[in-house]
This record gives C-alpha cells, structure tokens and sequence, in this order.
C-alpha cells in the first residue's frame, strides 16, 4: 500500500519558480561546451568530477565549490573542473538517509518538495559562486527533470546501470553521461548500456510518450568490481581500459566517442580514499605509456571534501556523512599534480 504525503509539482512548475537567470545560463552552456568537447576529442583537457560522496547540506557544498572555482583559474588550460554534488546519494543498504532529494535536513524526516527546492538553489548558488556547474548522479530517472538546466554531467551508478529506464532517460539528456560498469564488472553489459543511451529511443517519462535522438557523450566508467564474496577487485589497471577501447571499437551497430572516466574511489579503492592518489598516478603513467591508452582515457571522478575522511552524522563541518572521502588540502595537491602531468 502506498500512503499519500504530499502533492510533487511538476518540473515545469517547479522550474518556473526558480528560474535559470540569464547570466548563469550563459555560463553553464560554456561549461557544458567545455566538458562536450572532452568526451569527443576536440579537447585534450582532462574532465575532472569532485567533490563528497553525498551532499547532504548546503553551506559546506558551497564553500568547497568556492574553493574548487578558485583552483579552477589555476588548471583551466589542461583540465576541466566539475564539482561533484550529488543530491540523491543513500546509504548503501537503501535505509536511513537517502540524499538531499528526499531529506533536506539529514537529521530530519522526508520532505521531497521542500529538497527539490533546496537542490535547486544548491545547484544555482553554486554556479554564482564558482562560476563551475555540476555534476549530479541520476539516481531516480524521474527526479533528473528537475535539475536537468542544472548540470553539465550525469552520472549512472553500477547498481542503476542495467536498468533499462535509466538508459532510456540519458538518452534524452544532452550532456555528457557516464555509465559506470555494474557491481559485477561485466564490460559488455557496460557496453550494452552505452548502446542504449547513445541510441534513439521512445517510452514514457512523466505523464507523456518521450521521444530521444540519442546521446552520442554517453561513456564508461570504471569503478572497480565486487565478487561474490563481496571483495572489490579494481578495473582502473591498463588492461581493462584496453579491452573497454576494444569493446568500442568492436560494438555491433557502432559507438561514438569512446571514452572512459577512472573512478577512483569505491571498488577500485576498496573505500580506502588516500588511495585515490595512487590510482590517479598510475592512471597518468598509463597515458604517458601508450597513445591509444591516452585517447580513450578522458578523465577522473575523485570522492572529495573539506575534511578527510567520513562520519555517521553531520557533527563534523564539511565532512561526509557516506563514504569517506579525500581533505581539501589532498585534494588541491592531486589536482594540481593531475593539470601538470596532463
């Protein structure tokens, strides 16, 4: 049985409240043009998504993205900075908190409407802060309508990235899409769902039949396995981005823009967040290494925040209340190091 709580505005309601102001239009489509170009090769930069795990309140998101918009004038000639801030991040098992989306305050009880609300002024204040617009994971495809003038990158997770509306949903988004490999590792169903997404496509979404044209920025991402005893087993190593580039190439019925973002955290750090350093530098080995290597591999997702590290609640300022996640101070070296050796 399904309990009524409360009346959801449709997105067009809910965007009309709140609006896109002109100016900051005028940036995200250059931010979005930056990022585009990436994915297609027309860039040589690196796109570089981070920031924390889940962002669960505003004022510490905001002041990390000021602080990343300040980095970003130092490396904007080789990378291209998108904040992470992803709004609709649960806990692993599904209960308790469940992200912004569903609980504006994590401390407190569900109230969709009022974190709808509260996710649209995070995106905007974010772009007026740092001039850089974000990242967000598509997390529940019905949800994406009412951040989708808002983001330059989406981000499907392994468990979502089987899931056919998913697939149908990225299709119609013009940014680019990172599907990451399922919890299983498989790189053809990876592919298989690269294929969806980049594909025209017609279902319903909302209360219309939607038709797509298909989203040619839909990629991989690798972010490690688990196997069946629940061991994570990393995939950011130079073999398997090979065999992702030989899937490419071999798709039936065609690909376009191959490209693979490293992740850094979860299964290919086992959660262990300094490693994130590591895998970032064996990473750029690989590109200095092998040409093909280089071409495909189009940049890094890093879990990030203004305190290292991860806590059950928000008692710690800028501290993620999810996974653990790199410091700032970490993070401004990796980043720096990353723009160096581009």
């Amino acid at each position: 049985m399904f309990e009524k709580q409360i009346c959801i505005p449709s997105a067009e309601e809910i965007i009309a409240e709140r609006p896109v102001p002109k100016e900051l239009k005028a940036i995200k489509a250059e931010r979005d043009r930056l990022a585009t170009d990436v994915i297609t090769g027309k860039s040589d930069k690196l796109l570089v998504i981070v920031g924390p795990c889940s962002a669960h309140e505003q004022k510490p998101v905001l002041d990390y993205v000021a602080r990343l918009g300040k980095l970003n004038e130092k490396v904007k000639e080789r990378l291209v900075l998108v904040p992470r801030i992803y709004t609709a991040k649960p806990r692993t098992k599904g209960v308790g908190y469940k992200g912004m989306f569903s609980q504006p305050d994590p401390e407190h009880k569900e109230d969709t409407l009022r974190g709808i609300r509260t996710i649209r002024e995070l995106l905007l204040h974010s772009i007026e802060q740092s001039g850089l617009s974000a990242a967000d994971e598509m997390l529940y495809p019905e949800n994406y309508a009412y951040v989708e003038d808002l983001l330059t990158y989406v981000a499907v997770g392994a468990r979502s990235s089987e899931n056919q509306l998913h697939r149908l949903v990225a299709s119609g988004v013009e940014q680019p899409v990172g599907f990451k490999n399922p919890m299983s590792g498989s790189i053809p169903v990876l592919m298989n769902s690269i294929f969806a997404a980049q594909s025209p496509q017609v279902f319903k979404y909302h209360e219309w039949q939607v038709g797509t044209r298909g989203n040619p920025y839909a990629h991989a991402v690798l972010r490690g396995r688990v196997d069946n005893y629940g061991n994570d087993i990393p995939n950011y190593h130079y073999e398997t981005v090979m065999q992702v580039l030989e899937s490419y190439h071999n798709a039936e019925g065609g690909l376009s823009n191959p490209a693979v973002i490293i992740d850094c955290n979860h299964s290919n750090s086992a959660k262990q967040f300094k490693q994130q350093i590591r895998i970032a530098e064996e990473v750029l080995q690989n590109r200095l290494y092998d040409r093909d290597f280089k071409q495909i591999v189009k940049g890094f997702m890093i879990e990030s925040f203004l305190v290292e590290g991860c806590q059950q609640h928000d008692v710690v300022y800028g501290q993620s209340i999810t996974d653990p996640c790199l410091g700032w101070e970490d993070t401004e070296r990796l980043i720096l190091d990353i723009a160096e050796k581009v």
